[in-house]
């Protein structure tokens, strides 16, 4: 069985913050499906969430996303994640549903509905402070579907004020983190398309502002890596949003598409002190469980992490750097590939028992009987969703 030992401090401080929404009904343009057992309050999205961490010790802290997690009383909530075993994470604005926003948020050519859109950005960082949240997540649907409809640099420009009026509002403790997308629902050109534009609206701003990189915003063939690299390089990659892809933003589990790019991937976010003591770098998961169940859909996602990670820090680093000063390619390559064809599953299963966690942590979960008994609870009420 691989040894562990070496890279277990760094294996301790892998946490991966899991999203609500994961835990509701989502689906595609076409259909979402309804699930027994999904939950109708951001309560039962909390408590299924704590499942993960229980199963895994992966999963500390839950991302929340408003208005859909909207509640009367912010410090009671914090106390109720708290009883869970977790902590809430990031808080995700959204002003991609409000038909106000039809024609751009922070973009939009009209003052007012930069205002509005401002506004709910600074209620966003009430949440965080009285949830005890880092980091508010800006992800923007703005953009155009034809050349000519908007003027670009003018956007790019109130992209700019907007931000900057956001940013002054955040607290000494807290972050803001602006993630890009290349294209939809904005399908001729997109405000932040790019790590480009997004590193140039945030170096605008200060060291409370970085970038957030979700794995599913890339065109096909984009070396995600490479991007990785640079942005932890020059300082500004805050957070990941974790997910895997096939064609576009499939927002598949994290790893089932392409299990190489993860591992490549995290080699890269160990190279650049991602996972060093004191690390300010954000681990979350960004997706949406459509046909599979949801919280073991979640387990399954941390773990695979978890694996690419171990498979990351078992490089042979002294060997690597040794083949690349004497150009040694397919030496170089075979080092890269042997810690990527490690099995470490037997390893990270001792690892899990040794700290009091099951083994096998999916099986766990179906052991537990905590999905019967929430098929059977959550019973009336509205599911959430989409928009709920």
């Amino acid at each position: 069985m691989t040894d562990l030992s070496a890279i277990e401090k760094q294996l301790d401080r892998l946490a991966i913050e899991v999203p609500s929404w994961a835990y509701g009904n989502s689906g595609t343009r076409f259909k979402v499906f309804a699930t027994e057992g999904t939950p109708r309050t951001v309560e039962e999205k909390i408590s299924d969430a704590a499942q993960v961490n229980k199963s895994t010790g992966l999963a500390p802290a839950v991302a929340l996303h408003i208005p859909w997690d909207k509640v009367d009383d912010y410090a009671a909530l914090r106390r109720y994640a708290a009883d869970q075993g977790v902590e809430i994470g990031t808080i995700n604005s959204n002003t991609f549903q409000a038909d106000t926003y039809k024609f751009g948020s922070l973009t939009h050519h009209d003052p007012a509905v930069r205002r509005a859109a401002v506004e709910h950005h600074l209620e966003c960082v009430d949440i965080m402070t009285a949830t005890g949240s880092r980091d508010l997540k800006i992800w923007l649907a703005d953009g155009t579907n034809y050349p000519g409809q908007q003027d670009m640099r003018q956007r790019q420009d109130a992209l700019a004020e907007s931000l900057a009026q956001i940013y002054a509002g955040l607290g000494d403790d807290q972050r803001m983190v602006l993630e890009y997308k290349f294209f939809e629902p904005a399908f001729y050109h997109t405000d932040v398309p790019d790590w480009g534009t997004s590193y140039a609206q945030v170096a605008a701003l200060g060291d409370k502002a970085k970038v957030c990189l979700d794995t599913g915003h890339h065109a096909p063939g984009t070396n995600i890596e490479f991007i990785v690299m640079q942005l932890l390089r020059l300082g500004k990659l805050g957070s990941f949003d974790f997910n895997s892809r096939f064609y576009a933003d499939d927002d598949l589990i994290v790893g089932a598409a392409d299990p190489f790019q993860l591992f490549r991937i995290m080699t890269e976010v160990v190279r650049g002190g991602g996972l060093d003591e004191g690390t300010d770098l954000g681990l979350m998961l960004d997706q949406c469980h459509n046909v599979e169940e949801k919280i073991p859909g979640q387990i399954r996602s941390v773990l695979n992490v978890q694996e690419m990670t171990a498979r990351a820090l078992l490089v042979d680093q002294e060997a690597l750097a040794a083949a690349r000063t004497s150009n040694d390619v397919l030496g170089a390559n075979q080092i890269f590939m042997d810690a990527f064809y490690t099995d470490v599953r037997p390893a990270l299963a001792a690892w899990r028992e040794s700290r009091g966690l099951p083994g096998d942590p999916m099986a766990a979960y179906a052991a537990s009987g905590y999905q019967e008994k929430i098929n059977t609870d959550r019973q009336g009420g509205q599911q959430a969703s989409w928009g709920a």
